[in-house]
């Protein structure tokens, strides 16, 4: 039963959008989803829908257990059900406070490993969302994977973002013994995510689609293109997903757009992402 791990240590690349709309593809009757959200921000959390304050246990106590003085929890005393049939394990910002011990620990990398392990076979997908940083919690997320998938706006610095990754791979490769090299990239055309909005960007993104205008307009098209062109020669996949405004409703009401708005263009290249993804579990 595949871990797939969303990354980049990177803010506003999509990882969450990404996570949970492949999330809600995937789950079906017959295949159980498991969403891990790995970032203190708990943007997953929230956009399944759950107040990250609810939960009386979160992925901070995942993360402090074995830690003298603290309690042994494990995933699946943590698992919440959402409205939208995916099951999650909630975070909270008390997550950022576990980081400092992880350092202390000779185990370090391994920690989310191992605590996925006695709940493997229950899901037919795990998928872990991970913060925007080049901590513990995205190597223990990336360490813990099967499968990689990294996500990409279509910005300047893209490229020098993927060397970033590879770099990174390449020092938990070394230290782990096992290859690591991501799947799947996924380009994110404008800035999607609902918690990347400021009330005055929302107001602006009104009057440019009021005005018919996109924001990937704005953008340079050359520029676009190289960005794909690379991606393409470095991943085995790659989709470019368009600015859709649907996403962020989606995420307002605690829905991947599978749910809310399945036949929107974002949906779209999410139903083909998820596609790939089933392939990895046959």
């Amino acid at each position: 039963m595949p871990v797939i791990t969303f990354t980049h240590h990177k803010g506003g690349t999509g990882k969450t959008t990404s996570c949970l709309n492949c999330g809600g593809f995937l789950n079906t009757k017959r295949k159980r989803v498991l969403i891990i959200d790995c970032d203190p921000q708990a943007n997953a959390t929230t956009g399944l829908g759950c107040d990250p304050q609810d939960a009386e246990k979160n992925m901070y106590d995942i993360f402090m257990s074995g830690t003298e003085g603290f309690e042994s929890v494990q995933l699946k005393d943590i698992i919440v059900s959402t409205d939208s049939g995916i099951d999650l394990c909630p975070s909270s910002l008390d997550l950022a406070g576990s980081e400092p011990y992880l350092y202390e620990r000779e185990d370090r990398l391994f920690v989310l490993k191992e605590a996925i392990k006695p709940i493997l076979r229950r899901y037919s997908y795990i998928l872990v969302d991970t913060p925007p940083s080049m901590g513990q919690f995205v190597i223990n997320g990336i360490v813990a994977a099967d499968h990689v998938i990294v996500t990409l706006d279509n910005g300047m610095f893209a490229r020098t973002g993927v060397d970033a990754l590879q770099t990174i791979f390449s020092d938990i490769a070394e230290i782990t013994g096992t290859p690591v090299s991501a799947d799947i990239a996924v380009i994110t055309r404008g800035r999607m995510l609902q918690e990347e909005m400021t009330p005055g960007e929302e107001i602006s993104d009104g009057f440019r689609r009021l005005l018919g205008m996109k924001k990937e307009e704005h953008r340079s098209r050359e520029q676009f293109e190289e960005i794909v062109a690379f991606c393409e020669k470095s991943f085995p996949h790659v989709f470019t997903v368009p600015y859709d405004i649907h996403v962020h409703e989606a995420q307002k009401q605690g829905l991947p757009l599978s749910q809310y708005a399945p036949d929107s263009e974002a949906a779209h290249v999410y139903e083909k992402i998820s596609a790939v993804i089933k392939n990895w579990n046959k």
